[in-house]
């Protein structure tokens, strides 16, 4: 039997490092938390959706991010169709402006190209790339290579479109969900949020997220319910399965 060198032995034993998005059970399902040595799918179901899911992905960057800087790729496409970036909206995610670094390219493969740079830079909490439609660029080698710079800084792919062929370690399909109103009728915000595909784990699995100002983190729907009805005195209304 041949051994193996001891310096191979020790990549085989290390752990997925994880940070954790907030919801115990989403959590647990992901074995402690998202990997931050990953390239992370991030799927708008339909058009209708991106906010729902730049809301979720830009969420899911500060938990991976922690104090350090993103830097947020976006295709002019994206820019014209979709609309700029919200200062006050990042702030609710827990997002410092002052901490991004945007940049806007062309088409797809310079977004690509801005990503991969920046991942393999090391210098970033966490990179996300927005590339604008289905392009035939996004194939299976880019997504390699992405892969391979988020071992270096972790990467999330936004797009809206149909699943396409990637080597993320999770692809994740975002939809917008009705929403209770918070105190002072302030809008909510709720996204369904579902695991297409997880490389390490299961997938298969859905749920109903709410992001919590205060603790920066996201919420399931019904924990953001409780602590809501909590605050005006009320009693918890129960939901069914």
């Amino acid at each position: 039997m041949r051994t193996i060198p001891p310096h191979i032995a020790q990549c085989l034993r290390r752990e997925t490092p994880r940070r954790p998005l907030g919801p115990a059970a989403l959590d647990a399902h992901l074995q402690g938390g998202i990997a931050t040595d990953a390239l992370h799918d991030m799927l708008a179901a339909t058009p209708d959706d991106l906010a729902a899911a730049i809301a979720f992905t830009a969420g899911t960057a500060a938990r991976l991010a922690g104090a350090r800087p993103i830097l947020w790729v976006r295709q002019d496409a994206a820019e014209q169709l979709s609309g700029a970036l919200h200062a006050p909206g990042l702030a609710a995610l827990g997002l410092d402006p002052a901490r991004i670094l945007l940049v806007r390219a062309r088409d797809a493969p310079a977004v690509l190209r801005a990503g991969l740079d920046a991942a393999r830079s090391g210098a970033l909490g966490a990179v996300l790339i927005e590339p604008w439609g289905e392009s035939r660029h996004l194939d299976m080698t880019a997504t390699r290579r992405l892969a391979l710079a988020a071992a270096t800084t972790p990467v999330l792919l936004l797009r809206a479109g149909s699943p396409m062929p990637s080597a993320a370690a999770t692809r994740w399909r975002i939809r917008a969900a009705p929403s209770r109103p918070r105190p002072a009728r302030a809008p909510g915000a709720a996204l369904h949020v579902e695991l297409l595909r997880h490389r390490q784990g299961i997938p298969g699995r859905a749920w109903l997220l709410e992001w919590d100002d205060e603790q920066r983190e996201f919420r399931t729907a019904q924990d953001a319910g409780d602590a809501f009805s909590a605050s005006r005195g009320r009693a918890p209304v129960a939901r069914a399965g």
